[in-house]
């Protein structure tokens, strides 16, 4: 077998081979900012005019171009800043820094982030979309809570399980197959209120960016996409505040300098007060939210910064005081970004993350809590050796505890008694190296591997089965059972109970056409080592994370995908084409009746499927003038199969491929935005889905005077066609006041034609005819809404 240095040697050979290491090449680097504040600009482009070298600044800013000794233009530009253009003389290595100013006209007319040609159309990155915050803040949604997650829902191939639903699904894939970062920090659970509403406060993000393909070799860990968002510095010049609010729940944030164009301070809060209202009446039940968002940032020298980033947030769920629930995410994150020179980047970071849910019961006399906590170590590089070459390497490693149940009596004349289920441990480890090459003036590639390394790890009981076989399966009935251990084995702590390990090859090219076309292609394979045990079809607070192990396999997910991008009409309209197919062996499907709340043994109830998912994605966007937006439309297919592990067994769903809970044919979404004058701005969305996937019942019988329902095959019913139009409109009574206390209203409609679009439909037997009956649950109507902002 091929040895793992043996494929790195290989991987820095043939890059190396097409690297050329001649003395007449300059650099010019530095940190691209934003004049008002000092908050470094992420995706800024840094273009030499009249050749075709670019650059793009990184996560934290950064940029590094090395071109031929010469003189050249250098053109920077960012949407919604004023572009600048600087000529200069290279003849040694520079280090330049680059503040940009805000357009106010360019920033009303142009919403929606996108590159300029140059890095748009020649850079191998594709499936990968990116929203500014100012974009988002314009979408108009439920009772008027701007929503980063719901803003990307709009996006080709996302869409979610519906109205007031958790999560999101990427190209077909489960909620619980997407990383969602925060400042590089894992966000469990995206949602506060049971999904009506996600954990991300917009005053207090930066940038977020979507990878539904081509994903980099430095993420890993799911297997259908990561979005990756990064919190705002604080503003190292001047303090500043700004809030909002709204019907249901209002927000502030504060920044300012700790030590002026040095350091900065970012502290930010949301909390929810409807529940007040309810103290009012004699309803005792109550529901809120509150987060936390904070960020400290120290420049120790030209080459070194420090950043201090956490999130807390809480959600409290209580009825009638007789049972009470409380689930939330921290998170802290310390990095260290050191420059070790012109064309070397690093970012260290120490990172701490959990998610933690509690369930008080009252009327029964006991607590539960649950969670999983990690502590990750990661250590990221960013080469850039040549303009034509650049590398990105590096490690992370990250170490789980699980906690999948504690069960703590209320006091002690409860007949409950305290029970701790089996805490689960395990460590994932993983190296990369990736390399993006330009070969021609018109070919590019980006390839790179990532080998991961993952191991449960003891203090466990682990139970032990006939034929290794957890599931046992009666073949008189034709049904599956849980199995009966026949021992179990006692793994001392830090004892490796299993180990997996995997190699996960990326590639990406993008080959132009011409300056304004060109065509794209990739693959991927991405590894998952946690399972989130759920039967919803939407994740919930209640569910579990479990990691791989003797029984649970790692999901392996293949994805290619190949598109056509085009620039038009002096870059106002952009079109993305993309097809794509994804495959995943190990997916995790249930047995019927399957018990997952509280299951010490959740081996017996799991069987390992595939899935599948295909399909089309078109976006064209409008980018400029003051009506803008973008048409998105996804036609595709996902389908899950669980064949039986024998000839003699028949599998879930007879072994046939089956729609997944995230099938949705078809999938229409519209966003606008129009700007009347310096004080008005309307903005509107539109969104058509197929019916979600469903299973009903096709016959009833009775038995000893029950009538029990028979259901047909596995989601071959769908829910009805779900749609809804929104509209906001946004006034800014003073636009030209840039100082002292500004403001702005935003009033906003969703679901203005008020469709009682379907959650879900039950089927009951109605108590005056006798006759069945179906019976449909929706969750909103029309929803209008108005908040107030402010900065000063």
């Amino acid at each position: 077998m091929i040895s793992i240095k043996k494929i790195f040697v290989f991987l820095l050979f043939i890059t190396f081979h097409f690297y050329s290491f001649s003395q007449e090449k300059y650099t010019i680097s530095g940190t691209i900012s934003d004049t008002n504040n000092n908050e470094t600009l992420i995706g800024v482009n840094i273009i030499a005019n009249g050749t075709k070298s670019y650059a793009i600044t990184n996560e934290y800013g950064f940029y590094s171009l090395t071109l031929s000794k010469g003189d050249y233009e250098i053109v920077i530009s960012y949407v919604g800043f004023t572009s600048i253009s600087e000529k200069i003389s290279l003849t040694q290595n520079i280090k330049k820094n680059y503040s940009l100013s805000e357009s106010g006209q360019e920033l009303k007319e142009v919403v929606i982030t996108t590159e300029k040609t140059t890095a748009n159309i020649r850079k191998p990155e594709m499936s990968v979309n990116k929203l500014s915050i100012s974009t988002i803040k314009k979408m108009p949604v439920v009772l008027g809570e701007v929503d980063v997650i719901k803003s990307i829902l709009f996006l080709p191939g996302v869409t979610n399980a519906g109205e007031g639903q958790s999560g999101f699904n990427v190209r077909g894939g489960g909620a619980d197959q997407n990383l969602i970062l925060l400042d590089e920090a894992t966000i469990f659970n995206s949602s506060h209120v049971f999904g009506f509403f996600s954990v991300f406060n917009p005053d207090a993000i930066k940038d977020l960016k979507l990878y539904k393909g081509g994903i980099p070799s430095k993420f890993g860990g799911r297997a259908s996409s990561v979005l990756d968002i990064y919190q705002k510095d604080g503003n190292s010049k001047d303090f500043h505040m700004n809030g909002g609010i709204g019907l249901i729940s209002s927000r502030i944030l504060a920044e300012g300098p700790i030590v002026k164009d040095k350091g900065s301070f970012l502290i930010g809060g949301r909390a929810s007060y409807a529940h007040l209202f309810l103290k009012l009446t004699d309803n005792k039940n109550s529901a809120y939210f509150y987060d936390l968002n904070t960020k400290l940032n120290y420049k120790l020298d030209t080459n070194n910064n420090l950043f201090l980033s956490g999130y807390f947030g809480r959600d409290i769920f209580s009825l009638n005081k007789s049972f009470s629930n409380t689930y939330g995410n921290t998170t802290l994150n310390l990095r260290w970004n050191h420059l070790f020179s012109d064309k070397l980047f690093s970012n260290l970071s120490v990172i701490y993350s959990d998610y933690y849910y509690g369930l008080t019961l009252d009327f029964i006399g006991f607590n539960w809590d649950s969670g999983i906590k990690n502590y990750n170590l990661k250590y990221d590089f960013k080469h850039y050796l040549s303009n034509k070459l650049k590398l990105n390497y590096g490690f992370n490693s990250i170490y789980y505890d699980f906690n999948p149940g504690t069960i703590d009596p209320i006091n002690s004349s409860s007949n409950i008694k305290y029970k701790q289920l089996d805490r689960k441990y395990a460590f994932e480890n993983a190296i990369y190296f990736e390399a993006e090459q330009i070969l021609t003036d018109k070919l590019a590639i980006n390839y790179g591997l990532r080998y991961s390394m993952f191991n449960r790890l003891g203090n466990s009981t682990v139970n032990l089965y006939q034929n290794n076989q957890p599931v046992f399966y009666d073949s008189d009935l034709k049904i599956y059972e849980k199995a009966k251990p026949i021992g179990t084995t006692y793994y001392n702590k830090n004892k490796t109970i299993a180990s997996f390990d995997n190699l996960e090859p990326r590639f990406s090219a993008a080959y132009e056409l011409n300056e304004n076309q060109s065509v794209k292609a990739s693959y991927n394979r991405m590894v998952q080592y946690l399972q989130l045990v759920s039967n919803t079809a939407s994740p919930t607070p209640l569910d579990v994370w479990t990691p791989s192990d003797s029984y649970i396999k790692p999901q392996i997910a293949d994805q290619v995908a190949i598109g056509y991008f085009n620039n038009f009409s002096a870059n106002k309209y952009t079109l993305e084409v993309e097809s794509f197919y994804k495959k995943i062996k190990n997916r995790m499907d249930y047995i019927d009746g399957a018990n997952l709340i509280a299951n010490e043994a959740i081996e017996q109830v799991i069987l390992n499927g595939e899935m599948r998912s295909y399909g089309l994605e078109i976006l064209l966007r409008k980018n400029t003038g003051k009506f803008n937006g973008w048409i998105a439309y996804t036609l595709s297919k996902s389908q899950q199969r669980t064949p039986g592990r024998t000839p003699d067994e028949i599998g879930i769903n007879n072994g046939q491929w089956y729609r997944s809970a995230y099938d949705k044919l078809h999938n229409i979404a519209v966003t606008a935005n129009y700007t009347l004058n310096e004080k008005w701005n309307f903005g509107g969305n539109f969104t058509l889905q197929s019916g979600q996937p469903v299973t009903y019942p096709n016959m009833q019988y009775e038995y000893k005077d029950l009538v029990v329902p028979d259901y047909g095959e596995r989601n071959k019913n769908s829910l009805p066609l779900y749609h809804h139009l929104d509209v906001s409109a946004t006034y800014i009574p003073k636009p030209y006041k840039k100082k002292g206390w500004q403001s702005e209203w935003v009033f906003s409609i969703y679901n203005i034609y008020n469709q009682k679009n379907a959650a879900s439909i039950s089927f009951r037997e109605n108590a005056e005819t006798g006759v069945n009956e179906a019976v449909k649950l929706s969750i909103f109507g029309i929803v209008p809404s108005v908040s107030y902002n402010f900065k000063f």
